[in-house]
């Protein structure tokens, strides 16, 4: 439109009935623009919505082992460290030692050691294993970011969703007994 003065901007903006926005203050001559006020006010409210809602805050969960563990109770924790690095947080494992068992803290190295192999394909080693008092502490950091494990998990359920209104009145397990049924028949 170009340089129109105040008066008749105003005019102009009653006639369309839009709002004079004042874009750029500080410009000389500042820059106005018509448009209406209360819908750019809602869409850069949702845009901004979004972006909260597309942002993710690192979380550090916790797992605490002790050196003598069974492996059945070592092969639970280590799934749930699993799938906290599958969700894209950082996990800090610390392992507790008692009594004569600060005397031999290579045992909670080789743990931990061991750990950080078994979830290699998930994270990584973020700070390598140290004795801080009674406790040996390490912690790993996920592969993928926390925004890439929310999206995935987001088009995993959008999948199931999918997969339920294909098949209306049919439970996913309801569908895995089939599965199995059909399977055991062929065999």
């Amino acid at each position: 439109m170009g340089i129109v003065p105040l008066a008749k901007a105003l005019e102009l903006a009653q006639e369309y009935d839009l709002d004079l926005v004042e874009v750029a203050a500080n410009a000389r001559p500042p820059v106005c623009k018509l448009m209406d006020y209360g819908k750019f006010k809602y869409e850069s409210a949702m845009k901004a919505r979004e972006a909260r809602k597309n942002q993710a805050h690192t979380v550090i969960k916790e797992m605490k082992l002790r050196p003598k563990i069974d492996p059945h109770d070592y092969d639970t924790k280590k799934g749930h460290v699993v799938r906290f690095l599958k969700q894209g947080d950082k996990v800090k494992i610390t392992i507790m030692f008692r009594g004569r068992e600060q005397s031999r803290p290579e045992l909670g190295y080789r743990l931990l050691q061991r750990l950080a192999e078994d979830v290699a394909d998930l994270g990584f080693v973020e700070s390598n294993p140290k004795q801080d008092g009674r406790n040996m502490i390490m912690v790993l950091g996920p592969h993928k970011k926390k925004t890439e494990a929310m999206a995935e998990a987001r088009q995993a359920q959008e999948a199931r969703k999918a997969e339920a209104k294909a098949n209306p009145g049919k439970s996913q397990n309801a569908a895995d007994a089939e599965d199995s049924v059909e399977a055991s028949a062929e065999a």
